[in-house]
């Protein structure tokens, strides 16, 4: 098979040994694979794939068919369309999934949407209903909204019934997140006197966080997810203990199994069924085939874009 592969810190096709599943897996023909933040990191040398992940392929999340299946699988066949969070290998003609952290795609939703829903949705999914508790009526930030994860969590929040602020650097991109169910779209450094808020999704980094906590009302919850603007700040422990607030923080890509496997569950319980109904979407910026991989990190590394870089191998 055919892969993207990392090679002296640059991406590369390369012909690599077809994957064979092994118990409770399935061989999935990958239609397509979105590019997120963690693969550019894990080009540069700064975050290598869990054990048990191609070490060489990067990529987290990929659609595709079902062409074979391992042993003691049980719910599904060859020829189903799935969709699925990997901690590697994803942007390839051929990847391995375990049935358990498998999706069937609705059979509404092309394979380049798909190819991007699974990475973003099931992190903002995550972050905002099992980590900050949103529930309807809260007064839900996300930061970084313009992203893949961001879009995603701006139009999940909305859907709950969450009244959502979110924070955009790019003006250029602020209608199209407002049409994706933001109550207001306001710039990066604008957002703490329009609180307070109940739960704010944190994507940026350790530059918001002493603005967060301000803008922070009682009893809030603050979940870290990105780290690209600074991993460490100072915080106001006196503020937090006077709101009695929450700062948590989530990853997706190294939990085991079996969390991945929770994760999965609430999320086609929850997300899947709404983008089955089109109440959310998939954002595409622009699509790639696999053989124009560097074209793609390229682009995806220059930002200024709204929702996800997909690769697609037909």
């Amino acid at each position: 098979m055919r892969a993207a592969t990392i090679v002296d810190n640059k991406i590369e096709i390369r012909d690599h040994p077809d994957p064979q599943p092994g118990k409770g897996e399935l061989l999935v023909r990958v239609r397509a694979a979105g590019l997120n933040n963690a693969d550019l990191i894990q080009v540069k040398g700064f975050y290598p794939a869990p054990p048990g992940s191609p070490a060489d392929i990067p990529g987290l999340e990929l659609a595709g068919e079902v062409v074979g299946v391992g042993d003691a699988v049980t719910a599904f066949a060859e020829g189903d369309r799935v969709m699925a969070v990997v901690g590697g290998g994803a942007q390839a003609e051929l990847a391995v999934v375990h049935e358990r952290v498998a999706m069937r795609i609705p059979e509404t939703v092309p394979f380049p949407e798909a190819g991007g829903f699974p990475e973003a949705f099931l992190t903002a999914h995550d972050a905002l209903f099992t980590q900050g508790g949103v529930t309807i009526g809260d007064r839900v930030l996300v930061h970084g909204a313009a992203g893949g994860v961001g879009t995603a969590a701006v139009q999940l929040a909305a859907a709950a019934g969450a009244r959502v602020t979110a924070s955009v650097r790019n003006d250029r991109l602020w209608d199209g997140v407002a049409r994706l169910g933001a109550a207001e779209v306001v710039a990066h450094d604008d957002f703490a006197d329009r609180g307070p808020y109940d739960v704010i999704l944190e994507l940026v980094g350790a530059i918001n966080m002493a603005d967060n906590l301000a803008a922070l009302d009682q009893r809030g919850r603050i979940v870290v997810i990105g780290v690209g603007a600074g991993a460490s700040a100072q915080v106001d422990l006196l503020s937090v203990m006077s709101k009695r607030a929450l700062i948590t923080g989530s990853t997706l890509r190294a939990r085991p199994l079996e969390e991945k496997a929770l994760v999965t569950q609430r999320a086609e319980a929850h997300a899947v069924p709404l983008l089955a109904d089109g109440a959310v979407r998939v954002l595409i910026e622009e699509t790639y085939p696999l053989r124009d991989a560097a074209d793609a990190y390229e682009r995806f590394a220059q930002g200024g874009k709204l929702g996800k870089i997909v690769l697609v191998t037909g």
